[in-house]
């Protein structure tokens, strides 16, 4: 089942033809820096820590299917992952809140 669901997931991104349309803006999303507790609060809260679409078919009880992931479809994905613990980072060391 694994390598049915995996077959799915194309080799080459599907956005590969953008990748030179987006670098500015994945290199501004990583060059953010969070110095606010209010905004990295909010950023914790906007971004999802795992990705809300991957589910797993079930029907009477057996699984059926997989759904893959699509957050690894957007292009941006990894810019808002690292921006997200970049926030984390720091509300628990700066802040001292505990997550």
């Amino acid at each position: 089942m694994s390598n049915f669901s995996a077959s799915l997931m194309p080799e080459k991104p599907l956005y590969s033809w953008l990748t030179p349309l987006l670098k500015p803006v994945q290199t501004w999303i990583d060059q953010v820096e969070v110095h606010d507790p209010k905004l990295a609060r909010t950023l914790c809260k906007l971004i999802p820590a795992q990705c809300p679409f991957e589910r797993d078919v079930i029907m009477f009880g057996r699984k059926v299917g997989h759904i893959p992931p699509m957050c690894k479809l957007n292009p941006l994905y990894d810019q808002f992952v690292g921006l997200r613990f970049r926030s984390l980072c720091y509300l628990v060391d700066v802040c001292g809140e505990s997550i």
